[in-house]
């Protein structure tokens, strides 16, 4: 059993000298470390924002660079690789839509996987890398390439000293490090960054001089905490659904919009914590051609948050959703509140986690913020249903350390630039 876990006080940070993680400590029964992750999401949500925040600090410089690339006309790219992709994909959302509302010009930032962004880097412009520990070669990797290739580098990691961060030109410290390996803490903490680089430029006016808060910190950081605390309330919900896909032979997942890097994220957090194979589908997509592959055993989950459109993205989801009920797909949702009572409980016979509507947030903040504490429990609650121990992903099995030891032997084995 485990001691005492305050979910309001601060995580600690790397060490220093700056090292990677070493595995979790072995917990054979819940609470997991992921458990408490979780559970301290809310609070740090509020530390977050207060620092990034803060008047001349590094949000604000960061918030400047993008204003400065978007007025120049030049590309912004945000990157990462797992979790912190699923986050990079995220932090696109939110900054496209704080850049819309500051009125600066351009199709706004777009996302690559860091591999790929490594050997085809962006020339100029700005390129923002997203890793928690900081201490991913690929994105490393895609920051040297970009800089060497004449962009602003940025990176929004959990400290300074990492080897990402020396990559950086800018760096954004989240400062609190996830205590499991199945990243909860790390895929809300560069979102929460972003909603409050966000709002420094919603606020302004595109100068790059004058950009400043839409609503105080302290509001911003209280609605985020809201918001995540509501969702950390539907455990019970989560446990239930757990419970009818514990012996699924798969899970698709299928969003649309804003909510897509919550798919994305859902999938990579089932596989890692509970084994069980996923695939992410865009809502449209899964109804052309891969329905044939599904069956009784498949689990299905909706997510279904995003305010922008929604009503057309409600149409095409109830039609998903029949169609899985025809074929007895065991299917779930996570799905909006003011949404809920109008979708018919036969098409979620596995149930559903609620996201409280928060109107004060812009659509994809709203979304992708409400969206991350379920998912999560989810996530969790499968592993707990299917006998797993959802905090080392898997690497306590010989097997699997030896599968993850071989990839980083051919990893550091490439050559530079190569």
């Amino acid at each position: 059993m485990t001691m005492s876990f305050d979910p309001a006080a601060p995580l600690a940070g790397p060490p220093d000298p700056w090292a990677s993680t070493q595995q979790p400590s072995d917990r054979d029964r819940p609470p997991f470390h992921m458990t408490e992750m979780i559970a301290a999401e809310p609070a740090i949500a509020r530390r977050i924002v207060s620092s990034v925040a803060a008047p001349g600090g590094p949000g604000q410089r960061l918030g400047t660079a993008i204003a400065d690339a978007a007025s120049a006309g030049s590309p912004i790219v945000v990157t990462g690789c797992g979790t912190s992709e699923h986050a990079a994909q995220a932090v696109v959302e939110i900054l496209r839509d704080a850049m819309r509302t500051a009125g600066l010009p351009g199709p706004g930032p777009s996302s690559a996987q860091a591999f790929e962004l490594s050997l085809d880097p962006s020339s100029g412009g700005l390129v923002i890398g997203v890793s928690h520990e900081g201490g991913t070669a690929a994105t490393t990797a895609a920051l040297e390439a970009a800089r060497a290739n004449g962009a602003v580098t940025a990176m929004l990691t959990v400290s300074d000293r990492s080897p990402g961060a020396a990559a950086a030109d800018i760096v954004v410290p989240t400062a609190e490090l996830d205590q499991s390996w199945c990243h909860t803490v790390g895929y809300l903490s560069p979102i929460v960054a972003a909603v409050a680089v966000g709002s420094l430029l919603a606020g302004g006016a595109g100068a790059t001089t004058a950009i400043a808060g839409s609503m105080p910190a302290s509001g911003l950081a209280d609605a985020l905490a809201e918001l995540l605390a509501s969702g950390t309330r539907e455990e019970t919900a989560a446990e239930r659904i757990a419970a009818r896909f514990a012996d699924a032979s798969r899970l698709i997942v299928i969003a649309s919009g804003a909510d897509r890097p919550a798919g994305r994220e859902l999938v990579l957090k089932v596989e890692e914590a509970s084994w069980l194979p996923a695939a992410f589908r865009d809502l449209e997509t899964f109804l052309h051609g891969h329905l044939p592959a599904t069956d009784p055993s498949t689990a299905l989950v909706l997510v279904l948050t995003d305010r922008h459109r929604r009503e057309e993205r409600f149409e095409r989801a109830s039609g998903a959703l029949a169609a899985a009920r025809a074929i007895g797909i065991r299917s779930a949702a996570i799905i909006a509140a003011d949404l809920d009572g109008r979708l018919d409980d036969s098409l979620t016979p596995a149930g559903r986690l609620v996201v409280a509507e928060s109107a004060d947030l812009p659509a994809p903040v709203a979304a992708l913020v409400g969206t991350a504490t379920p998912l999560q429990l989810l996530a969790e609650r499968l592993a707990r249903a299917r006998g797993a121990n959802p905090d080392p992903i898997r690497r306590d099995d010989p097997v699997y350390r030896a599968a993850a030891d071989a990839a980083d032997a051919a990893e550091h084995a490439r050559p530079a630039g190569g």
